[in-house]
């Protein structure tokens, strides 16, 4: 399981819903290359090997709930299901969760 952390203004708590989440993630290959997606967020990303692939989704959706967050902005946006490698029948390389804890912090 890969852990993100995630710190956001205490004023944010009411867009979270949950401070400690869970997100599925599956890595297929397409043209040589892996493809990795967190299937909950519709965050994608992509590397040469499994492990930098699964690196860079990571970092990815860090990067997106963060924007999200300080935009107040809705984060969770499935995958269609034609678009699902869980649904569509798409050869998957590997799955994983990725747990995300966002801490709340107070402005000095």
């Amino acid at each position: 399981m890969e852990k993100i952390e995630i710190r956001i203004p205490a004023k944010e708590k009411s867009i979270l819903g949950n401070e400690h989440s869970y997100f599925d993630a599956v890595i297929t290959m397409e043209d040589n290359i892996f493809c990795s997606l967190c299937i909950e967020l519709n965050v994608a990303s992509e590397g040469e090997t499994v492990a930098v692939s699964k690196s860079n989704l990571v970092e990815a959706v860090r990067d997106y709930l963060e924007l999200s967050i300080s935009n107040d902005l809705p984060f969770e946006r499935w995958v269609p299901d034609e678009d699902n490698p869980l649904k569509n029948n798409s050869e998957i390389v590997d799955s994983f969760k990725i747990e995300v804890d966002m801490n709340l912090f107070e402005y000095a």
